[in-house]
């Protein structure tokens, strides 16, 4: 399925990948195309003797750069004579059957001269001529593997993104026999109902009760697991446990831990310890939350809810009322209904799906730009594999 065969109404992210797709395949193909064809060029001579001849042209080349000035005119007859030697051998030692070999004969026989000019440089680089196209296809080929290497890397990050956006279109497609409709407020009305009264009472425990009652509840729930408040600090512990100054709700101890050292003298009983403990650990009391007691939405599973709800009621026995436990027992016991799961499951969906994406799904639109997404997917990975060989 392409671009054109989606509905109007398909999402512009998708149809933005599926015009990737065809972006980053053309760049492979012509990278591709390209590099199929200086390789038949260089298969038509053969590749060592391409390699051969682009090695000799580089020679000979080398040789008349080096000795262009020291060779010619009347300047140093042993570099004139060194250059000779070196270039005729150099030719010499060629294969007969060496392509272009003649244009190497040619440029010898031009500079087997008693005398030489600059000139004579200029023209042997130009009877090197025909040779000069073997390196040329070497560099040809070195740029058309390279460039099929940023493709295929190009394609590979591509159909990484494709496969991401599949993956969430699946987790979509999972709602698809969603009732939109059913009454949800059922579930969250207690939900939201548990989560401000847990809120406002766990905000009073922390701001009204002593600062041992509320390290010593933190050390509490380090036995239930599934009610991860963060646990205390150590040296926070043995200040709870031995200072006099913990009887101190802890938003009191905070502002005794903001005064100066005279001043704190008239405040705290033992001011250094409070100093090197309540100060040092300022951030993870003023953090303090209810935040692990709460129940997001939407909920966990029903099994899981259950589990959370056996120890938390434990937990909040220690701070809560009877009203927030009861909310937590109400959400709990709806765990066992049969309308549970469906309430739970349309929830969920209203909760990680957008307006856009439900009627997408409702019309059916986002199944068929799965199937596109997958088309494409797949259209990447052959050409993956069939350019694989380019770069071995």
């Amino acid at each position: 399925m392409s671009t054109a065969d989606l509905d109007d109404d398909a999402s512009d992210a998708v149809i933005d990948l599926l015009e990737t797709t065809e972006s980053v395949l053309t760049e492979l193909q012509d990278a591709a195309e390209r590099h199929e064809t200086i390789t038949a060029q260089i298969n038509d001579t053969g590749h060592d003797a391409v390699v051969e001849t682009a090695d000799a042209y580089r020679r000979a080349t080398g040789l008349l750069d080096r000795y262009i000035d020291s060779a010619t005119g009347t300047g140093d007859f042993q570099a004139y004579v060194e250059f000779q030697d070196k270039f005729l051998g150099c030719v010499e030692e060629l294969p007969d059957d060496l392509p272009a070999r003649e244009a190497f004969e040619t440029a010898a026989d031009r500079l087997d001269s008693r005398r030489l000019s600059k000139g004579d440089f200029a023209s042997a680089r130009e009877d090197l001529t025909p040779a000069k196209k073997y390196i040329e296809q070497l560099e040809s080929y070195n740029q058309t593997t390279d460039a099929i290497k940023t493709a295929r890397r190009n394609v590979t990050l591509h159909r990484r993104e494709i496969n991401n956006v599949i993956d969430t279109h699946d987790e979509a497609l999972a709602f698809a026999d969603v009732d939109f409709d059913v009454p949800v407020e059922q579930l969250l009305d207690p939900i939201e109902a548990y989560n401000d009264q847990l809120t406002s009472e766990f905000d009073e425990f922390v701001a009204t009760a002593s600062a041992a009652a509320v390290i010593d509840f933190l050390e509490y729930t380090d036995s239930f697991p599934l009610v991860p408040f963060q646990s205390p600090p150590p040296d926070l512990r043995r200040f709870a446990r031995e200072s006099p100054d913990a009887s101190e709700s802890i938003p009191t101890l905070l502002k005794f831990a903001s005064y100066s050292g005279s001043k704190l003298d008239h405040y705290a009983t033992d001011p250094a310890l409070l100093q090197t403990t309540v100060a040092v650990h300022q951030t993870f009391l003023e953090r303090l939350d209810a935040d692990p007691l709460m129940i997001e939405r939407p909920p966990p599973t029903a099994g899981t809810l259950r589990q959370f709800t056996g120890e938390a009621i434990s937990v909040l026995g220690r701070f809560a009322s009877e009203k927030t436990i009861a909310h937590l027992r109400t959400i709990r016991d709806q765990s066992y209904h049969d309308t549970y799961n469906r309430l739970r499951t349309a929830l969920r969906a209203q909760t990680e799906l957008d307006a856009d994406e439900r009627e997408r799904l409702r019309t059916g639109i986002m199944a068929d730009e799965r199937d596109a997404l997958v088309d494409a997917r797949d259209r990447l990975t052959k050409a993956l594999r069939q350019t694989q060989s380019y770069i071995e």
